[in-house]
């Protein structure tokens, strides 16, 4: 799962993006309002987590911007702005939701959990592949209940590929969507990945198999 955090407050911005990146999630920092269209534009993200006091261009207008634009990504706006009436208009203008600082962590990673869970599981709580469950709530995999113990690059890997089962999604797109702007993961590191999850999944008689020209997908053992 990718996020983009536009937030200019450094301290922040390098706290909140080391606990997501260690909770799974590729984090790229945008601290100019300006930049945050253009990342959406080019970027495929899953998550927009939205300050709105940027410089160079209000948080207001870097709505307006990306939703003109007809970009349908999930957009969390975590301001300090707490006046009704601008979580009225922040809804409006196109937010998903709007939650306050300061803030409690926990809350602020259950929103983003349910904002990802709607716009890429549908809404559904778990996600099975033969023996293989997948809470979509606390990002846990299972073997006919056993937790598999899971690297956070592993775990955003078999989300990818869980989220396009039956498909094969090319290596070079898993590498775009784990990498970050000052962490990039090379094709190589992602093939070393999907070979120890690969191992992981035996267990579940699933493997990843990687076809040249197509890419990776998961598949039940005959």
């Amino acid at each position: 799962m990718k996020i983009l955090l536009a937030e200019d407050d450094t301290f922040l911005a390098d706290g909140l993006s080391m606990v997501l990146r260690d909770s799974g999630y590729a984090v790229d920092i945008e601290a100019d309002g300006a930049g945050v269209p253009i990342a959406v534009g080019t970027t495929p993200y899953d998550l927009l987590v939205l300050d709105l006091g940027l410089p160079n261009l209000d948080g207001f207008d870097v709505l307006k911007q990306i939703r003109s634009k007809g970009e349908t990504i999930p957009i969390l706006i975590l301001t300090a702005r707490d006046a009704v009436e601008d979580r009225v208009k922040g809804l409006d203008l196109g937010a998903n939701d709007y939650l306050t600082k300061p803030f409690e962590l926990p809350e602020l990673e259950a929103r983003i959990r349910a904002l990802i869970r709607k716009e890429n599981w549908s809404n559904r709580m778990e996600i099975s592949f033969g023996s293989l469950t997948f809470n979509t709530v606390d990002r846990v995999a299972t073997i006919q209940g056993k937790n598999i113990d899971l690297t956070a690059r592993e775990l955003a890997v078999l989300e990818i590929l869980l989220q396009k089962q039956g498909t094969a999604v090319d290596k070079q797109r898993i590498t775009s969507l784990i990498s970050s702007w000052d962490q990039e993961v090379t094709e190589n590191a992602v093939g070393i990945v999907i070979h120890r999850l690969r191992k992981k999944l035996e267990e579940a008689h699933i493997t990843i198999k990687t076809s040249r020209g197509l890419g990776c997908r998961l598949e039940l053992c005959p």
